[in-house]
C-alpha cells in the first residue's frame, strides 16, 4: 500500500509524487473535489471555536443552521433531522424510528422489507437488512430476519411490485428500506423511477413506511440532488451521509416526517427515541456540511453534473457494441459496465487483476468483481475521463 500525502481536486498524490485520478470519489464520498476551498475554510474557522460538544441539553449554531438548510433541500414533507456519524448509523436510526413509530402508536409491527442485492452498512442491524453472503456469513447468528423482494429486472418489474404487496397484506410490515434507483455495493444495478414511485404507492396503501437510503444516491450522484426527486416521491424517512459534507468529514442525518417525530414526542419518557452517539452533530462536521450547502447554492454544481452525464454517455457509446462488455448502464454521474468473463460476482478472480492494472496507470478504480464503474468527483475533466475509459478498453484486452 502506498501512502497518500496530499489530495487536490480529482487527484490523490502519493509519497512517490504520482498523481492518481480518484475515479470512485474515495468510496463515493467526494462530490465537488478533494479539499474544496469553501468547505476547508469553514472547517478551519470552526476549529477556532469548537471541538466536540455534547448534543444533549446543549445545541450549537452549525447544527441548527444545517438542519434548517437540509429541510429546505430534501423532498417536501420531511421536517425533522436526527444526526449521527455514518451511513450505517443513519440507517440504524431509520430502522429504530420505523419500529418505534408503530410501537408508540399502539400498532406494533416487526417486519422490514428490503430489495435483493441491497447494501445498507456493516453494523449488525445494517448487515441484517443487506444481502447475505461471504462478507457477513460469520455473523449470521447475530442477524435478524427480513423479507426480501426481487430486484426489478427490466420487463419483470411486476414481480417485484407483487412481492412487496404480498408482504404488506400480512399487516406486519413496518417499512420498506430501499436504495432509490441504484444499488451501489450490490453491483451498481439500476432501475427506473416509475418502479420506486409504484413501491411508494403500495406502501401508502398498506400504511407501511418507506425508508430511502440516499447515503450513496444523494447529493447529485443520480443526476438530481436526491434520487427520490426523479420518482416525485417523499419517503417517510430519508438517510444521508457521504456527500453531506462534500466528503470531507464523517457526518450523517436521518430525516423524517412530523408524524414519525410526533409518535416519539411525549412527557412519558418510555416513548423517547433512545439513540445517541458520542459524536452526534459534531460542530466541525456540521460546519463542513453547511459550507457544502453553500457550494450547492453559490456554484454551478448542476451544470457540472449535466456535463459529466453527457461525457459518460459519449464515452460509454462505443462499449455498447463491444462484445467484451455487457450491461452498459448509467445513472446520472455514475457509469458502469460488466466485463464478460466466466466468473462474475463480487469475488470474481478477475477483480484483483483489474485493480492492479488500473493502479499501474495511476487510476483509482476498484471494480466490484467483474463490474467496472466510474463515479468521479464533479470537477473531473474530459481528459481525465478519456484516460479512465481508455484504460477500461485496454484492460479488457489484458483479461
Amino acid at each position: 500500500m502506498k501512502k497518500v500525502v496530499r489530495t487536490e481536486g480529482a487527484y490523490l498524490v502519493d509519497e512517490d509524487g504520482r498523481c492518481i485520478l480518484d475515479a470512485i470519489s474515495s468510496w463515493w464520498v467526494i462530490t465537488h473535489g478533494h479539499r474544496h476551498p469553501a468547505i476547508m475554510a469553514a472547517i478551519r474557522t470552526a476549529t477556532e471555536n469548537f471541538d466536540q460538544i455534547i448534543f444533549a441539553e446543549y445545541t450549537h449554531e452549525p447544527a441548527e443552521q444545517l438542519a434548517r438548510g437540509l429541510i429546505q433541500l430534501v423532498p417536501p414533507g420531511l421536517a425533522h433531522v436526527f444526526y449521527s456519524d455514518s451511513g450505517s448509523t443513519a440507517v440504524e436510526v431509520a430502522l429504530k424510528m420505523a419500529l418505534g413509530f408503530f410501537h408508540n402508536t399502539g400498532r406494533p409491527r416487526s417486519r422490514i422489507v428490503v430489495m435483493e442485492h441491497s447494501y445498507h452498512g456493516d453494523t449488525i442491524g445494517t448487515m441484517s437488512v443487506g444481502a447475505r453472503g461471504v462478507f457477513n456469513a460469520a455473523y449470521e447468528p447475530l442477524l435478524f430476519a427480513v423479507d426480501t423482494i426481487p430486484f426489478p429486472r427490466p420487463g419483470h418489474e411486476k414481480i417485484t411490485l407483487d412481492a412487496f404487496e404480498q408482504y404488506c397484506r400480512g399487516g406486519q410490515v413496518a417499512a420498506l428500506l430501499i436504495e432509490p434507483l441504484l444499488l451501489g455495493a450490490g453491483g451498481m444495478r439500476t432501475y427506473p423511477p416509475h418502479v420506486l414511485a409504484q413501491l411508494k404507492r403500495i406502501a401508502e396503501a398498506h400504511d407501511t413506511l418507506l425508508i430511502a437510503d440516499e447515503v450513496l444516491t444523494g447529493w447529485g450522484r443520480t443526476g438530481t440532488l436526491f434520487a427520490c426527486e426523479q420518482a416525485a416521491i417523499t419517503p417517510d424517512i430519508l438517510c444521508t451521509s457521504k456527500g453531506l459534507t462534500g466528503g470531507t468529514l464523517p457526518l450523517a442525518a436521518t430525516l423524517c416526517t412530523p408524524e414519525i417525530f410526533d409518535a416519539h414526542l411525549s412527557n412519558d419518557r418510555s416513548r423517547m427515541f433512545f439513540h445517541s452517539s458520542s459524536y452526534t452533530a459534531n460542530p466541525i462536521a456540521c460546519a463542513a456540511a453547511l459550507a457544502n450547502l453553500g457550494v450547492w447554492q453559490d456554484e454551478p454544481v448542476m451544470t457540472r453534473i449535466r456535463s459529466l452525464e453527457r461525457l459518460h454517455r459519449e464515452r460509454l457509446a462505443p462499449f455498447r457494441n463491444d462484445r467484451r462488455f455487457i450491461n452498459i448502464r448509467q445513472t446520472g454521474t455514475i457509469a458502469a459496465l460488466d466485463l464478460d468473463v466466466a466468473t462474475s460476482g463480487y469475488l470474481s478472480d478477475v477483480s484483483p487483476r483489474l485493480r492492479a492494472f488500473f493502479r499501474e496507470r495511476d487510476l483509482l478504480i476498484r471494480p466490484l468483481g467483474n463490474v467496472i464503474y466510474l463515479m468521479p468527483p464533479y470537477c473531473v475533466t474530459p481528459d481525465d475521463l478519456n484516460r479512465a475509459y481508455a484504460a477500461i478498453g485496454e484492460v479488457a484486452d489484458m483479461v
